[in-house]
């Protein structure tokens, strides 16, 4: 079946209807964890720093690790750095960049991510002020932040496994060679319409065309 143009329709919506029962469930998932505390939307926050250019579980793993070693809290820039440097790419920076986020939101008088995001208009406002904020965040990242929040269910998260998938339907013609802003918010635009002509939402899609590739409904 075709739609506007594009391809292999009928396979996608078969794979969707065997999987929706477990997208929905894990998107409800991540809209639990918006609720808790800001520490715990902190941890979602260095996840996604860390899984740049790495394994999403050996980044989830990390995460998990500098929680049970005492270190993502009170740990300078040097211990995460040197616990982090056999499991995961660019641990300098990305030592460097937890450190500098925690210090951001969470300053001697409280907490205030939580806050943060919910003086803010909506989801892609909150992209916007995220990537300008946070050292090791771009759009992706900002994206992939707030879907695992529960706030960012409109927003593509756009890597190499969502790209190959909107090229195997006919959403995009290529592999873009970079992912500029406009770029990326041209390409996610095609993919909301997407979404839109094949009733699928975008947050699902994302995590059925992660499954296809990964074998796995992950995060």
């Amino acid at each position: 079946m075709c739609v506007a143009g594009y391809r292999d329709l009928s396979v996608l919506r078969s794979e969707y209807a065997q999987k929706k029962e477990k997208i929905l469930s894990r998107l409800e998932d991540f809209r639990r964890v918006g609720t808790l505390p800001d520490k715990r939307l902190f941890e979602e926050m260095c996840f996604c720093i860390l899984a740049v250019q790495s394994k999403a579980h050996g980044a989830d793993a990390a995460v998990r690790d500098l929680v049970a070693r005492d270190l993502l809290w009170p740990g300078r820039q040097r211990e995460v750095a040197a616990f982090l440097r056999p499991r995961t790419r660019f641990h300098n920076h990305k030592a460097a960049y937890i450190v500098r986020a925690r210090e951001r939101f969470f300053p001697p008088n409280g907490p205030i991510l939580g806050k943060s995001l919910d003086g803010l208009a909506d989801a892609k406002v909150a992209r916007a002020w995220l990537v300008r904020e946070i050292d090791g965040f771009g759009w992706k990242e900002a994206s992939h932040f707030l879907r695992n929040i529960g706030r960012g269910d409109q927003l593509a998260i756009l890597d190499r496994h969502i790209l190959r998938n909107l090229i195997r339907h006919g959403v995009i013609r290529r592999m873009p060679p970079t992912l500029t802003a406009n770029r990326y918010l041209a390409i996610e635009s095609r993919m909301e319409r997407f979404s839109g002509d094949i009733e699928i939402p975008m947050a699902a899609l994302d995590l059925l065309f992660w499954s296809r590739e990964t074998g796995e409904i992950f995060k």
